[in-house]
């Protein structure tokens, strides 16, 4: 085994001194808030796309289940599928180009 250091090994000492930087409150870290989509935002957006709930969800890799229950305001998305929803919102192409490879 080589002790050359190789770029995945310095890409890592750099990360990790990343998270020792933020763990000291020497720096912070980047993060995005995203926010609660409402029951009605929600209906509005598969409206929008003029597609029913079951059309919806299998364009988008989602439970209709799921749907109907926030759009019936009975559940509240979680944060994985508050960002899908988000990027739907603003470019369903690219979520259905990203799910059809």
């Amino acid at each position: 085994m080589s002790n050359e250091r190789t770029e995945l090994g310095r890409d890592v000492e750099e990360a990790l001194g990343e998270v020792l930087a933020h763990v000291r409150g020497e720096t912070g870290l980047l993060c995005r808030i995203v926010d609660d989509p409402s029951a009605e935002r929600i209906r509005a957006l598969r409206i929008r796309l003029k597609l029913s709930r079951q059309k919806f969800a299998d364009r988008f890799g989602l439970d209709v289940r799921a749907i109907q229950d926030w759009e019936q305001g009975r559940r509240v998305p979680d944060k994985a599928a508050r960002v899908l929803l988000t990027v739907i919102e603003n470019e369903p192409e690219a979520v259905e180009r990203a799910l059809a490879n």
